[in-house]
C-alpha cells in the first residue's frame, strides 16, 4: 500500500479524538479576550492525516469555529527507493543504495543525507518553510490568530525548527513524537508538548 493511503488504525482515530478533546478543553482554560473564532486547521494530504483531522474536529465539537484547508507541502518526507522496507532489510534488498546512502549519513549526517530517490531532512525542512508564507498571508487577510497543524513527525520537526530559527543539530536531537501529540507555538516561543499522544 502507498504511503499515502494508509489509513488510520481504530486506535490511531480513538486517539485523534482524544486530541480534539484535550485542545477543546485547553481552548476553554485560556483568556475570555483570546479569539478563538477565527481558527485554521492545516493538514497534510495524507489519508492518515486527513482522518486524523476529522477525529480532532470531532473531539473539538462546538467549542471553537474553525474552517480546514490541506497543503501539500505538509506531506510525509519522501522515503523513495526505502519506502515500506523495514530498515533490517535495506542492506539486504538495496545493498549498494544502503551502503552509499549509511556512507552519507556517517559522513554529512542524518539531517542532509537524501534517501535513494527521495528526500533528505533538509529537504523537508527546506519544502516545509514554503509553507509559512501562506500561513502568514491568511492570518492577515482573513485574521487567523491561530493555526492548527496536522502533519507528520519529520515534518513537524521541520516546522517547528524553521518557524523558531532552530538549528539542524536541534532537529536531530529532537525525538521524533508520539501519535497525536500536541505542540504549543505560542508569541514566537515553543511550548513544548502540552499533550504527549498516546
Amino acid at each position: 500500500m502507498s504511503d499515502h493511503v494508509i489509513p488510520l488504525s481504530d486506535r490511531g482515530q480513538q486517539q485523534a479524538l482524544r486530541a480534539g478533546e484535550f485542545l477543546r478543553d485547553h481552548f476553554k482554560t485560556l483568556p475570555r479576550d483570546d479569539d478563538f473564532s477565527a481558527v485554521r486547521l492545516w493538514t497534510s494530504p495524507y489519508r492518515r492525516t486527513r482522518e486524523t483531522a476529522d477525529g480532532v474536529e470531532a473531539g473539538i465539537g462546538a467549542a471553537i469555529d474553525f474552517d480546514r484547508r490541506e497543503h501539500i507541502n505538509l506531506c510525509e518526507q519522501q522515503f523513495g527507493l526505502f519506502d515500506g522496507v523495514p530498515d533490517e532489510e535495506l542492506p539486504v534488498r538495496f545493498p549498494n543504495e544502503y551502503a552509499h546512502y549509511k556512507k552519507c549519513v556517517d559522513h554529512e549526517g542524518k539531517f542532509w543525507a537524501r534517501v535513494p530517490l527521495g528526500e533528505s531532512r533538509f529537504d523537508v525542512a527546506v519544502r516545509v518553510r514554503e509553507t509559512f508564507g501562506t500561513f502568514l498571508r491568511d492570518a492577515e487577510r482573513y485574521q487567523y490568530k491561530n493555526i492548527i497543524v496536522i502533519c507528520h513527525g519529520v515534518t513537524l520537526r521541520a516546522f517547528v525548527m524553521q518557524w523558531l530559527h532552530l538549528t539542524p543539530e536541534w532537529f536531530e536531537e529532537e525525538p521524533t513524537p508520539r501519535n497525536c501529540s500536541i505542540r504549543l507555538i505560542d508569541d514566537g516561543g515553543d511550548k513544548g508538548y502540552i499533550y504527549a499522544g498516546e
